[in-house]
């Protein structure tokens, strides 16, 4: 079994807890990612006995790598994320990482804007690509915006590059002057 994104490892990761046994996963944020993947996976994972064994094998090896670590405690199993599974963990997040558009606009436009010094030009820099992938128009240098919900991503962000909330801030406007160019960008429905 090859994994090719952070959402297959995810999902091998919690298929692979998930047929070792009843655990509680420590990392809740990491495990709600899969949790869905699980409920439609687990009946036709455990049907197909090849698949249980290349999960068990995916398991152990990430187990041997350092990334997970397991503690029996009053009879139950906890399994977490090491200090560098969580790094690998979050790499995964933030390359898989996208905005869902709303169906409808609801007129209201979500503004990052950040401040980041020149000490951590390298976090600013990997922000600004990560922000320009992630499709956000740029209004002036350090602001972009976007006009469906993306709260949640940027939180993502903020917190994978260890940035605080006054250096990156979101606000949320029913205005912005001028935004011709960023309605024809976005053509927001």
């Amino acid at each position: 079994m090859k994994i090719k994104t952070g959402k297959e490892l995810t999902e091998t990761l919690i298929m692979g807890i998930f047929i070792a046994g009843t655990v509680t996963v420590a990392a809740p944020l990491f495990a709600a990612l899969a949790i869905p993947k699980i409920i439609q996976y687990s009946k036709k994972v455990l049907e197909n006995k090849n698949n249980k064994r290349d999960y068990y094998n995916v398991f152990s090896r990430l187990k041997s790598a350092g990334l997970i670590k397991t503690a029996n405690r009053n009879g139950q199993i906890y399994i977490s994320l090491t200090k560098e599974g969580k790094k690998k963990a979050g790499k995964y997040q933030i390359n898989d990482l996208e905005i869902k558009k709303s169906k409808k606009w609801d007129k209201k436009w979500r503004i990052m804007i950040f401040d980041i010094s020149d000490k951590q030009k390298i976090k600013r820099e990997a922000l600004r690509g990560k922000i320009k992938e992630l499709g956000l128009f740029q209004l002036q240098k350090s602001v972009w915006i976007y006009p469906y919900n993306f709260e949640k991503e940027i939180k993502l962000l903020r917190s994978f590059f260890g940035l605080t909330s006054e250096e990156i801030q979101i606000i949320i406007a029913d205005n912005i002057e001028n935004d011709s160019k960023a309605k024809m960008f976005f053509n927001p429905k």
